[in-house]
């Protein structure tokens, strides 16, 4: 079963049960359609190799790679159609090299890959009157900007680098717990995102190395929301 699958038929399975939640106004039970939350995430890549395209430097048969993790602030808006239905967007900025594990251990190939992860999610909420655990998934894209080659490319005499962005899907649970009778919230979530990257390494404008990659994070974040 493919991921584009799979996500089609969480988003119907979503759809169904929020119509359990569709018919009570929000304004019912005192909350607010408006959800913002303020997040620390934690940013937990893979990056390994998953296929070499072009190789004239010739690297070792069994190079592989892995990009480091990373914690970033986070912020998440939230709009809720109904009690258990909302759909949510986060704003972030994440930053990450790839070395070498086997094959060039230690090696320093991709620097400071700057990314950001638009990604939207449809949500179920399975328990709207107290601690809320939740479910959701939906697309997301990679777009990165200002990645560089890393030193050990660079002593090859690599002169430019680049990562393509991609178009992906993520999958997310969690809860939110309330604090108080006034939209205060604690969150705590994660998401899995299913995204990969071809990187593009060039030597005067020639390319010498391509090789796609499994970025395919596990983004984990906690923090405090408000609901109005």
């Amino acid at each position: 079963m493919t991921m584009r699958t799979v996500l089609s038929r969480g988003l119907g399975a979503l759809a169904l049960m929020s119509l359990v939640h569709a018919a009570p106004a929000l304004a019912s039970d005192g909350q607010g359609r408006l959800q913002v939350k303020a997040l620390a995430t934690a940013v937990l890549p893979d990056g390994k190799i998953d296929k070499v395209n072009a190789d004239l430097v010739g690297l070792p048969a069994n190079t592989q790679t892995q990009a480091n993790d990373n914690v970033v602030p986070t912020l998440a808006v939230e709009y809720f159609f109904s009690p258990g239905l909302s759909v949510e967007t986060i704003c972030c900025m994440t930053q990450h090299d790839v070395d070498g594990t086997t094959g060039l251990p230690g090696a320093e190939l991709v620097s400071d890959a700057k990314l950001i992860p638009a990604t939207v999610t449809l949500k179920y909420h399975l328990n709207t009157g107290g601690i809320s655990p939740y479910i959701g998934a939906g697309p997301a894209y990679f777009l990165f900007i200002g990645e560089d080659p890393g030193a050990a490319t660079v002593a090859l005499g690599v002169d430019k680098l680049t990562l393509s962005n991609e178009l992906g899907v993520v999958l997310q649970a969690g809860v939110d717990v309330p604090l108080n009778g006034r939209g205060l919230a604690l969150s705590l979530d994660a998401k899995r995102y299913f995204i990969g990257t071809t990187a593009r390494w060039y030597d005067g404008g020639v390319k010498v190395i391509e090789t796609e990659h499994d970025l395919d994070p596990w983004v984990l974040s906690a923090g405090l929301g408000v609901r109005f």
